[in-house]
């Protein structure tokens, strides 16, 4: 059973996993010709990044994911707080409706909210699709992640610090700072990084919300499999691969460190 079980893994795996492979090992290769290898070569690289349209959506994407994951990050703390300090019943209740936008359909999710800014936009030019409303869609869809890394951090949290730094005299602000971000702090980056990770990664809902004006990679590479495919595409696939894997990395470093942390408090008392 183990064999037949270590078999169908394989397989499952392989067939994840090898057109990704497929894809990478083609971004080197010297041909056009996505059968034939020609030889080694980083020029579809190099024409990489010298196509200004590429470039330009590289430069969007990044200041999108930044923006929107710093964003999300700090209301999706102040919400995970928020959570926290209700019963229980409340805060299951939106525990639930934090959960929605992750279960909803994205294109649902889409669509709404550029019929939202369409509508916002004939009263509010700013906030016709665009960058802004690609900004605020991006910061609403990454916030229950947040809250979801967050608040198991809030659970394992003694909250009796907090209440002890008030009875010694110090004030509510300086000892949420002191005390209680400091025992959330793993919980906050890694919605962090979760954040900017899918943020990075989206395409449904930056198709329907950046208009013309604001086009992510996503949105660029959709564009340009429009035409004759070019080993470019590969290249671009290649690296977002590997920050997005970088990432998921790190996380889950930040995760084991997180759980070896709890594990010798648990330990030590």
């Amino acid at each position: 059973m183990k064999t037949l079980s270590r078999i169908y893994n394989g397989l499952i795996f392989t067939f994840l996993y090898a057109p990704i492979v497929v894809l990478i090992v083609y971004s080197f290769n010297d041909s056009r010709n996505r059968v034939k290898w020609g030889g080694f070569t980083l020029d579809w690289y190099k024409e990489l990044f010298q196509n200004e349209l590429i470039i330009e959506s590289l430069v969007l994407t990044l200041q999108i994911a930044v923006l929107a994951s710093v964003i999300a990050t700090v209301i999706g703390t102040m919400a995970a707080l928020g959570m926290y300090s209700m019963n229980g019943r409340l805060r299951n209740v939106f525990m639930g409706v934090n959960n929605i936008p992750m279960v909803n359909p994205e294109i649902v999710t889409g669509i709404s909210m550029m019929l939202m800014f369409v509508a916002i936009g004939s009263v509010i030019p700013a906030l016709k699709p665009g960058f802004l409303a690609l900004l605020l869609a991006h910061v609403t869809f990454c916030i229950p992640y947040v809250v979801l890394q967050v608040m198991p951090k809030l659970r394992q949290m003694n909250k009796h610090q907090y209440e002890a730094a008030l009875d010694l005299g110090c004030r509510p602000v300086p000892a949420f700072f002191k005390v209680v971000l400091p025992e959330i702090m793993p919980g906050v980056i890694t919605g962090a990084l979760m954040a900017f990770t899918m943020s990075l990664d989206d395409f449904v809902i930056s198709y329907f919300n950046g208009g013309s004006t604001a086009q992510n990679l996503s949105v660029t590479i959709y564009s340009m499999t429009k035409k004759p495919i070019t080993p470019e595409i590969n290249a671009l696939s290649t690296l977002m691969f590997g920050t997005v894997l970088l990432l998921l990395i790190v996380v889950n470093i930040r995760q084991v460190h997180d759980l070896n942390k709890q594990k010798e408090r648990s330990k030590a008392r």
